[in-house]
């Protein structure tokens, strides 16, 4: 919907969007248009829309010839989307909460304008899904998209790297929305890969605990889960400075301190 289309179907619902849904909708084609050719969306690619709403990227996706299904938690939206089907059925619409929900076993893509206050549990279950997921091209808080392209911020950051290989691709301004948010947002693509051959569960237990205190010295960082003398030594072993900070570690670096502990 065009933001005229929008608020005036808002107004005959008598409903507004919905703040602990994070409903910011998209109202902008041409940004729409620029996200799925970001997306590299080829006719009869499977694609997983993520919180569809009105449908600004459900019906780009669709003109792309897209096999979509397209996922929204609001009962109101998820009942208004089917008006977008396809001649030859390409839309289905699922109400659910995408963390719930059983995801594709076909290779597909993701294309999403995520719910900013659940970005980070959304990209979990995503990157667990690899290598099913191709790739994840998805509209997110700046601020959170600058620091997952800077992989060594967050552990969020270091799980993204671990699955994937993620870009800044743009900008959007608050004005592509409605209601408009009160940050700037911009696009991701994360483009899947193997993972390093390595135990994921104790390996992020390690990567977790020390990005918990991430201003302190790993030898602190990690005590409780080993002497601080013995991260001493593992660190010295891998040829990092005893006095390193988690922000200081590569994954390749992290993977080494792992095996060395």
């Amino acid at each position: 919907m065009l933001l005229t289309e929008l608020c005036s179907f808002l107004r005959e619902k008598q409903i507004a969007p919905r703040k602990s849904l994070s409903q910011n909708f998209l109202i902008d084609r041409n940004v729409a248009d620029k996200i799925v050719r970001t997306a590299d969306i080829q006719p009869g690619d499977l694609v997983l829309e993520i919180g569809a709403g009105p449908g600004m990227l459900t019906r780009a996706l669709l003109d792309q010839g897209a096999r979509l299904i397209a996922i929204e938690k609001d009962l109101v939206w998820a009942e208004e989307l089917p008006r977008l089907q396809t001649a030859d059925q390409r839309l289905t619409v699922r109400c659910e909460d995408i963390l719930e929900s059983t995801l594709p076993a076909e290779p597909f893509k993701v294309v999403a304008n995520l719910p900013y206050h659940i970005t980070a549990p959304i990209l979990i279950k995503l990157c667990e899904h690899v290598p099913q997921m191709i790739s994840a091209t998805m509209m997110m808080q700046l601020e959170v998209a600058e620091r997952l392209v800077n992989f060594q911020q967050s552990s969020l950051s270091i799980f993204i790297q671990f699955f994937g290989v993620a870009a800044l691709k743009f900008r959007v301004t608050p004005t592509c929305f409605f209601p408009q948010p009160s940050v700037d947002s911009a696009i991701v693509r994360i483009d899947s890969r193997p993972p390093p051959t390595v135990a994921q569960e104790p390996f992020f237990k390690l990567v977790r605990t020390a990005f918990q205190q991430k201003r302190k010295m790993l030898s602190s960082s990690l005590q409780k889960l080993y002497p601080a003398a013995v991260v001493q030594q593992a660190l010295a072993k891998i040829g990092v400075r005893i006095d390193a900070r988690p922000h200081m570690l590569s994954l390749n670096q992290w993977i080494e301190l792992f095996y060395s502990l």
